[in-house]
């Protein structure tokens, strides 16, 4: 339905443990390296080709409640009707 993370420097941030990465090419060509937890299978992070120097991390693996809310929203041509995006969220094509 969607998806929603958050994203850092890649400098900024330290894994550790083991990871089984998926590569995955998106509709605009770029690679996306996911890397999962390779015994539940859950996403632990991912870094494109477009943006090398970022990490992304999904707000699923944050067990916060307070985690901020999202600041902007894209591929909204592909959202379902009855998904609503919080009020001040910028909107990118």
């Amino acid at each position: 339905m969607f998806g929603a993370q958050a994203r850092w420097p890649r400098s900024a941030v330290t894994t550790s443990g083991e990871s089984t990465t998926y590569l995955r090419v998106a509709d605009s060509g770029n690679r996306i390296a996911l890397h999962f937890c390779p015994r539940c299978g859950a996403t632990v992070f991912f870094v494109g080709d477009s943006q090398p120097d970022v990490i992304a991390i999904p707000i699923g693996a944050f067990a916060d409640a307070t985690f901020p809310p999202p600041r902007f929203s894209v591929y909204e041509d592909r959202m379902h009707p009855w998904v609503a995006t919080p009020e001040g969220v910028e909107h990118l094509a």
